[in-house]
Order: C-alpha cells, then structure tokens, then sequence
C-alpha cells in the first residue's frame, strides 16, 4: 500500500477517533447536535430549538477541550518518544521509560501544592516547571550513565532513566502523601486525567506541539542518519552532540507541556512510535507527522474507554494506556531477544 493512502487511512482514523470522543457521552448528543452546536459557538448560527443551553454548555466548555487536549497530549507524547527512539536507536526508549515524564511530573506537582506562578507568565508555570523538570532528569540519567559506562551504550542509558524514574517517583509518592486537601487531586492526575482540561491548556500544548513538529521537522535528515548509526551520521557531517542536544530537549519540552496538564500517562510514546514505523517506515519527515496523527487518535480512544467503561465514574486514562502497553513493552523486548537468539 502506497504511503499517501496509508496517511489518509491515519487521517480518516484520526477523525473518527475526534467524532467518537465528541459525541459519545452523558449528554447523549447527536452528530447532527454537535454540528449545530459548534456551528453555533463558531460561526453565530441559529441554536436549534430542541437543543438546550446546558448540553451547549457541556459540549463547548467540558467535553471537547477534553477530546482536544488527549488528541495533542497524545500526539505530544508520541513525537517525543519517536525522537527518543531515534536519539537512542532503541524501540524500548521513550520518554516514560526514560524518567523524563517522572521529572516532569514531580515540578508539576511541586507548582501545583506550593501554588507558585512565574511573574506575568502564570499560565505558562506548569508547563515550564514540567519541562525543568523533565530536562533535569534527562541531563542526570545520562550523566549516571556516563559514570557507569564511558561508552555511553544506549542500553546503560535506558537503564538507567528506568532506574532514576523510580527513585523520582518514590519522592513523588512522599509529596503526595503529605499533600493533605490535594492529596486526591495529585493520586488522580499521577494516573493521569484530562477531566479538568480548559481551552488554555490546550492552546499551551498546541503551541508547544507546533513549534517542536517544525524544528524536528527540519532535522529529519540528521534523524534519519542517526538511524544508520553514530559513526555514519557523524562521516555525512552531522554534528552529533549539537543535534543529540537539540532533540533531546525538544523531546522534553514536548513531554514536559503533556505531563504538566494530564498528569502521567505511559506508553504512548512507547507504542503509537512503533507502530507508526512499521506502517510508514524510518523516514522521519513522514512518520514525525504520522506519529502526531496516530498518537492523538489513540489517546482519545483511551480517553473515552476511560470515561465509559465503568459510567458514571471514571476511570484514569493512564491505566488504560497500562493495559495495552505493559504487554506490548514485554512482546517488544522478548521479540528481540528471540531474534538475537535466532541470529
């Protein structure tokens, strides 16, 4: 199958995923309602009679910058792991495997209980604090890498980060546990959640997506050089450490901007980075953009498992993500064990 159908059939995916997670719901609206709602809200036109102004009100300030916030988490999330994944020439890397998510999530939570905002940036407190946090753990897991393995092998690094996100998730475990009147608030987001999720928040991680797809947009060639393997890269002229750099802290800004609003969710820059390869290939101006695509659409679709499986209550997203994700982590690595074997 050629790769343009490949990317519509992403598309059309990509789509239904939006029109299921918008339509299905509490409110019980129909297609043809959340047309004339948005039709409404968007454009000023005439609000249908049968349809009341709380379900407008549902729709517009409750569901859908919950369906548009896990879509960019989502896609957030993957584009940060496919770069991991490629940094790293590991498919078992990513960002949640790193302890970059844990870093990230332990800033966040730190903001969220001292109540700190940045001068005249207070909206933007979260997700800087996220991405600090993210990129501290990265600059650590691989500076403890350095000490344990001076070649730097990907596996140490890997290690590594699993390791150090443990021991950052045992401090963020403390946090929470003296959190007092947030401490349910804190236990909810960990397991991630896009139940409180506001047009604001989604414009941050828009804009964070956006600027991120079109930096590494314009490193793809050195992207898919690294692919090949250092040595390689660096004989084409790729400035190996400079490039490395760069795409790690877009990964992390990426990581942090999603972390700092959902809360922690796994695997999603594990597996939606995996299958996108398999489908388009290791070209990175193809499967960075597919990634986004493929990574949102999935996101909605656990957040909407997460919202209905057990109505009215709620499950979070992130075990969802769990339950799909453990096992695709443990077939991953015992794949390539049984193929070095077989080697």
């Amino acid at each position: 199958m050629k790769t343009g159908v490949k990317a519509l059939l992403a598309a059309l995916f990509c789509a239904v995923c939006l029109v299921l997670g918008t339509v299905i719901g509490s409110a019980g609206l129909t297609l043809a309602d959340t047309m004339s709602i948005l039709g409404h809200r968007l454009f000023g036109l005439a609000l249908p009679e049968h349809i009341p102004n709380i379900a407008v009100s549902i729709l517009w300030t409750i569901r859908l910058p919950r369906v548009v916030a896990a879509f960019l988490v989502g896609a957030a999330l993957s584009v940060s792991g496919a770069v991991m994944q490629s940094v790293l020439r590991n498919p078992l890397a990513s960002s949640y495997t790193l302890g970059v998510s844990s870093g990230a999530s332990l800033a966040a939570a730190a903001v969220i209980l001292s109540g700190f905002t940045l001068p005249l940036l207070s909206a933007l407190t979260r997700p800087i604090a996220g991405f600090a946090g993210g990129l501290g753990t990265v600059f650590l897991a691989m500076g403890l890498a350095a000490r344990f393995d001076r070649n730097l092998e990907n596996v140490t690094i890997i290690l590594t980060g699993m390791v150090l996100g443990l021991f950052v998730n045992a401090f963020l475990t403390i946090l929470t546990a003296l959190s007092g009147d947030h401490l349910r608030l804190l236990v909810f987001w960990q397991m991630g959640s896009f139940g409180d999720m506001k047009w604001r928040a989604c414009g941050i991680v828009a804009a964070a997506l956006a600027i991120c797809l079109a930096l590494l947009s314009g490193l793809s060639r050195e992207m898919d050089l690294m692919t090949f393997g250092e040595e390689q890269a660096l004989s084409a002229g790729v400035e190996l450490k400079r490039v490395k750099s760069a795409l790690l802290l877009l990964a992390t800004l990426l990581t942090g901007a999603a972390v700092s609003f959902a809360g922690i969710i796994g695997f999603v820059d594990l597996i939606v980075p995996h299958v996108t390869r398999r489908l388009f290939g290791s070209r990175h101006r193809v499967t960075l953009p597919m990634n986004a695509l493929l990574g949102g659409g999935f996101m909605v679709l656990a957040d909407l498992v997460a919202r209905i499986v057990m109505a009215p209550r709620e499950l979070p997203v992130g075990a969802i993500t769990a339950l799909v994700g453990a096992p695709f982590f443990a077939w991953i690595y015992f794949h390539r064990r049984g193929g070095v074997r077989h080697d």
